[in-house]
């Protein structure tokens, strides 16, 4: 089996659930150290863990509030203690909030700010001095909120917006230290917190999206990987869609649409 990400280092931040779970889980199958950061999903982040060590892989677990600057600082200097150095950042951690845009209140839009923008930022420039030393890369997970509107994603939308604008920027002023920096743009990935949408239903959101499904977390992390890896050693400053489609289609919505078409 092929291992491209062998001896690689890598911090995922937001790694309890969902996409970030995802990835922590396909970099250490590609042969990366993982260390797993979470807030809340200790759990979930527990889970993971055990799974990548008991296939015989390398993980560590790292609890923090990323939405104070000091503990992006402190997580990503003890990601890097524990795997002995670090070589991959993945800004996976962020909040989601649908709102009423004249609804959302002062601390739910600091909140969305601080979670989703300054806390990729400040955990980038803490990771630099450790990238650089065999040359690293940086991705931030992204949306397909930050290209488009939708109602009730005002705050959230303006996030990702800022995240893809800081991707491109950073990108130029860290090539010289041969420090490659990406985002991943997710559409409708199925996560747990979909099922608690009232409502919810797969085949019905499927019919949402050209590709014909819902994406899965693993879609996400095996671009990531992707970027991560020597493979992608040309590509810097780019934000890929990983949304089967939808990012593409003219802005129509076709809910009745058959699967696959």
């Amino acid at each position: 089996m092929s291992r491209p990400l062998e001896g690689r280092r890598a911090l995922v931040t937001g790694a309890g659930t969902g996409i970030g779970q995802g990835i922590a889980r396909e970099l250490a199958h590609q042969g990366a150290s993982v260390a797993i950061h979470y807030a809340h999903s200790g759990e979930g982040a527990r889970d993971v863990c055990i799974e990548i060590t008991s296939a015989g892989g390398r993980a560590t677990l790292l609890r923090g509030d990323l939405a104070r600057v000091a503990e992006c600082r402190r997580v990503v200097d003890e990601a890097a203690a524990e795997l002995g150095g670090l070589d991959v950042l993945v800004n996976n951690s962020g909040v989601t909030k649908s709102r009423d845009p004249l609804a959302l209140t002062e601390p739910e839009y600091d909140e969305l700010f601080s979670v989703n923008v300054r806390a990729a930022y400040f955990c980038a420039q803490q990771a630099v001095p450790h990238l650089e030393r065999r040359g690293g890369s940086i991705v931030s997970v992204s949306s397909i909120h930050g290209g488009a509107g939708l109602p009730g994603h005002t705050a959230y939308a303006a996030t990702k917006g800022a995240l893809n604008a800081f991707t491109r920027a950073l990108a130029i002023d860290l090539a010289p230290k041969k420090i490659r920096v990406n985002a991943v743009a997710p559409g409708l990935i199925e996560t747990p917190r979909y099922f608690d949408m009232p409502g919810y239903s797969s085949e019905r959101t499927a019919r949402r999206v050209p590709w014909g499904r819902m994406g899965e977390p693993a879609d996400v992390a095996r671009v990531v990987a992707f970027l991560v890896s020597p493979a992608a050693d040309y590509v810097t400053g780019q934000l890929l869609y990983v949304d089967g489609g939808i990012n593409a289609r003219m802005g129509i919505e076709w809910p009745d649409a058959e699967p696959g078409r």
